[in-house]
């Protein structure tokens, strides 16, 4: 079976992977002239090391990444406000949890997708799907002949992806109300010791520092905005200082070395639940189909998820791909949907401005059963998994 992937992030290239394996034939069509390293790093909680096992580079990629052990949560005046045991989440689910740079990852799938013989096609840019018949359309390119593929894959993100407008008739992403600054910081002592992830909130506002090694950190910090991209004109870095300024030690330390070179301010947006991924042999995946917010902790897993379940939905139903392909739907809907909605409800509540609201906020962080939470979030995240105890 002759399959076309639009787009070449994570979700992309781990569903070339996942595809390849079951004997289909490949092929990536990339918008930019390289992969592209769209965030500082990300958190492989276990549910994604599980797929990652499944692809045959867990090792590697544990060879780059840091195991943390915990997650803090401190009050922008520095009280501590409660502490996740990552461990218990392991255990629960066995498998680790792992903090990995972006760039890391995509590169060790990079070379997974170039064992495979799976070939890349950089700077191919997708402008439209169109109908041929009742199941079978074609991929139209701005730079390059049309394409008449078995199945097209839509891996295309969040921002404008080709593959959702045409499924649903509708592409345009929801700003949800903040900015998000990301960076990487290397320090020149081992700063991060034990290997915690320390997650600050504030009054609108929210900082999180996550070490990949004891001297090595990706870090995000968001603020409540009005305006997205388009409407923001302060200088980005003197905005991120003055936003945190007086924080705790560790975020100042973070936030003076940040620069233009090494961070990035993003507007956050992400897309509505859909209850259709599909029309005829053209399927939604990833941020195309159920882009969260990165306070659900879950986008890259959940991308991950979508390339290993589809693998096992279309080797199951080889002689019927669009039946594949509607049990595929029917089986990631209803947990990215909870994922979507528990990101927005966790920002909601982490950005609102008002200063009532965020002390009952933190008054029920302290209060709240962090080994219930573990065992929580293990059970969700496992869900239609085939792991966890």
């Amino acid at each position: 079976m002759d399959v076309a992937i639009l787009g070449g992030g994570i979700a992309g290239l781990a569903t070339a992977i996942s595809l390849a394996e079951i004997g289909m034939t490949v092929n990536i069509f990339e918008r930019r002239k390289s992969v592209h390293n769209l965030g500082a790093g990300i958190v492989c909680w276990p549910n994604a090391s599980f797929v990652l096992s499944e692809l045959g580079i867990l090792e590697e990629l544990q060879d780059v990444a840091g195991p943390v052990t915990a997650m803090r949560r401190i009050s922008q005046d520095g009280l501590e406000l409660g502490s996740l045991d990552i461990q218990q989440l392991n255990a629960s689910m066995n498998f680790p949890s792992l903090a990995v740079l972006r760039v890391d990852l995509m590169q060790i799938l990079l070379r997974r997708v170039q064992e495979s013989g799976i070939p890349i096609y950089y700077q191919s840019e997708a402008i439209n799907i169109v109908k041929d018949n009742e199941h079978a359309h074609r991929v139209v390119f701005s730079n390059r002949p049309s394409i008449r593929p078995d199945i097209i894959i839509g891996a295309d993100g969040r921002m404008n992806s080709i593959a959702r407008k045409f499924v649903v008739g509708n592409n345009q992403p929801v700003f949800q109300g903040f900015l998000n600054w990301i960076g990487v910081y290397q320090s020149a002592a081992n700063m991060f010791e034990p290997m915690e992830i320390e997650d600050y909130w504030g009054v609108g506002s929210r900082f999180g520092i996550v070490p990949v090694s004891n001297s090595l950190a990706y870090w995000a910090g968001g603020v409540a905005s009005t305006v997205d991209r388009r409407g923001e004109t302060a200088d980005p870095i003197a905005h991120l200082q003055a936003s945190f300024q007086n924080w705790p030690a560790a975020v100042q330390t973070v936030i003076t070395h940040a620069s233009d070179a090494n961070t990035k301010r993003l507007p956050l947006y992400d897309h509505d639940p859909l209850l259709k991924w599909h029309k005829g042999n053209v399927l939604l995946i990833g941020d195309a189909a159920h882009a969260a917010l990165p306070t659900s902790g879950q986008g890259a897993a959940q991308a991950l998820e979508d390339a290993w379940c589809l693998a096992r939905e279309l080797a199951a139903a080889p002689s019927n791909p669009e039946a594949a392909l509607t049990t595929f739907t029917n089986k990631r809907r209803e947990k990215t949907t909870g994922i979507i909605m528990s990101g927005r409800a966790l920002a909601g509540g982490l950005f609102s401005r008002n200063v009532d609201a965020c002390a009952a906020r933190d008054k029920k962080a302290l209060q709240t059963d962090y080994a219930a939470m573990a065992t929580g979030m293990a059970t969700s995240w496992s869900s239609g998994l085939p792991i966890g105890v």
